[in-house]
């Protein structure tokens, strides 16, 4: 029997082989693992000609209307996740492939969110490397983050949650978000406020909103120049939620005390990046999901979800 062809897709670490058990569609699917990221569109059109099927991890390769048009083999996408803002779900359902996804046992971002505000202000990974470097003494004074004021930008699961941590290190906490109302706010323990007042009474603000049309650029050049002098903003959220050319201009004129962002508008952030050559800005290659907790989870649901689909039963089907 010819067995079907299966991309995996953006495998940096190289894991997704041996962290699920592919020998359960093995017989009836031949699986092959991308590890780098794709050069262009093309190159991305090129390689995958002839994958029926394909995995894609998170919104690292962009599946706009040309790409389903350049592949017209492919009947099956699995995405790591319920929701991928790359992808072109009328345009999958034009060329009829069917469109599933993963889910999460449990979002690792909350942590991640909190562990970039302490290393802003006590600078861990810093000191990490200048004692590593033979380095006898510190350099850096640290801000205590207790008292303080966090702004969440979006209460749902993840602010929430992050709302929750915060308050353990005996933060204040505030949320805003374009449909957030008083009482989710009430729900959550955390004070409501507009957008105005979150931005200008902050001491950090963080962003956990889901990006949309409607969020592109939700954080803009104005709302940066309300934040405090003494402020910092996080974003684990999406690159594009935020102007990027706006808070580049902002941390050049150190206009804000800081920044920690681990997404990016362009992933893997480009190595020649103005943001690299900032001294004021914590940068992680999107770590937020990257854990081996979620990645067994995500590829052994893959694993289930072909097979489900083989056998005529799409199993988490996104549209």
């Amino acid at each position: 029997m010819t067995r079907l062809r299966c991309a995996i897709l953006d495998d940096y670490m190289n894991l997704a082989l041996g962290i699920a058990d592919w020998a359960k569609v093995g017989d009836r699917v031949e699986v092959k693992v991308f590890n780098e990221p794709f050069a262009s569109p093309e190159a991305a059109a090129s390689a995958l000609a002839d994958f029926e099927i394909i995995c894609a991890m998170r919104e690292r390769t962009p599946f706009p209307r040309a790409m389903f048009a350049a592949l017209p083999k492919l009947k099956l996408l699995i995405t790591s996740g319920m929701r991928n803002a790359a992808l072109d779900m009328e345009a999958a359902k034009d060329h009829q492939v069917v469109l599933c996804g993963t889910q999460f046992g449990r979002d690792p971002t909350a942590p991640l969110a909190m562990g970039l505000i302490l290393e802003l202000t006590r600078n861990i990974g810093r000191e990490n490397a200048r004692m590593h470097a033979g380095e006898r003494l510190q350099k850096f004074v640290g801000i205590e983050i207790e008292g303080r004021t966090l702004g969440v930008v979006g209460l749902g699961k993840l602010g929430a949650k992050v709302s929750g941590l915060a308050k353990a290190f005996g933060m204040n906490v505030i949320a805003w978000s374009p449909n957030l109302t008083p009482e989710r706010c009430e729900e959550v323990g955390v004070g409501y406020a507009t957008k105005e007042q979150l931005f200008s009474t902050a001491d950090f603000i963080t962003i956990h909103v889901v990006l949309s049309q409607r969020s592109r650029g939700l954080v803009g050049a104005a709302d940066l120049a309300r934040m405090k002098p003494t402020s910092y903003l996080v974003n684990t959220a999406r690159g594009p939620i935020v102007d990027e050319a706006a808070l580049l201009e902002t941390l050049q004129q150190r206009k804000i005390a800081g920044a920690a962002i681990d997404v990016f508008s362009v992933e893997p952030l480009p190595v020649d990046h103005l943001f690299r050559k900032l001294d004021n800005i914590v940068l992680t290659p999107h770590l937020g999901y990257v854990t081996e907790e979620g990645f067994r989870s995500h590829y052994s649901q893959m694993v289930e979800g072909i097979d489900a689909w083989l056998k005529g039963e799409p199993l988490r089907r996104l549209a």
